[in-house]
């Protein structure tokens, strides 16, 4: 198992890296094969006949950690959709997993090998982001270790936190999906890796 130090050590690696366009592209990718194995059988004759809750259920799903964090920190709830050149990638990408000709997207996104590394650049997104809002939150509550976890664990798995509402834009109501009943793997990691970054930030005891 990793040591917080070691933990720490990769980690900073990761936050310098340029998450633009390559791991933004394997999240939005992975956000979109979330949507569609949540619809099952019936994605194919959904996403057709309701195109526009299809795509809206899936940014919802993309811009997740941002709009909840948003939403926590009394900041505009629409400002994760800001950058209209990210917006344009994620419906990019959304486009090719649900109607590409043959459905040759979503095949090819499924396929194990491709899986594996779009699943892997997932992850470093994920601590990035969690990064982020960690930072985030420690410039606005400088003194709440609370407030920095909470929000760097939407930032990392916001996802898993808005699943209720991503699958009621779809008329699908399971309130039983609430990730606070049933926490995540993805969830208890952004967790640990929040803690880790708030222990780094305010105390000396990793340096």
């Amino acid at each position: 198992m990793m040591d917080p130090e070691s933990f720490l050590d990769v980690a900073n690696q990761v936050t310098k890296l340029k998450m633009w366009p390559y791991f933004d592209i394997a999240h939005c990718a992975m956000c979109c094969l979330a949507v569609r194995e949540d619809l099952g059988s019936g994605s194919h004759g959904f996403s057709r006949k309701y195109p526009l809750a299809c795509w809206v259920s899936t940014m919802l799903v993309i811009y997740a950690g941002g709009f909840i964090a948003a939403l926590l920190l009394g900041e505009p709830m629409l400002s994760p959709l800001k950058n209209t050149q990210s917006v344009l990638l994620a419906t990019a990408v959304w486009y090719v997993i649900f109607y590409s000709p043959f459905d040759i997207g979503y095949k090819f996104a499924k396929f194990l090998p491709v899986k594996i590394l779009i699943a892997a650049l997932k992850e470093v997104y994920r601590t990035k982001k969690v990064y982020d809002g960690v930072s985030h939150a420690a410039k606005l509550f400088p003194n709440s270790w609370l407030i920095m976890i909470v929000i760097g664990v939407v930032k990392g798995n916001g996802g898993g936190f808005i699943k209720i509402a991503e699958r009621l834009i779809r008329g699908v109501w399971t309130p039983s999906a609430i990730e606070l009943l049933q926490p995540t793997f993805p969830t208890k990691a952004c967790i640990a890796a929040a803690i880790v970054f708030v222990i780094d930030k305010k105390t000396d005891y990793l340096t």
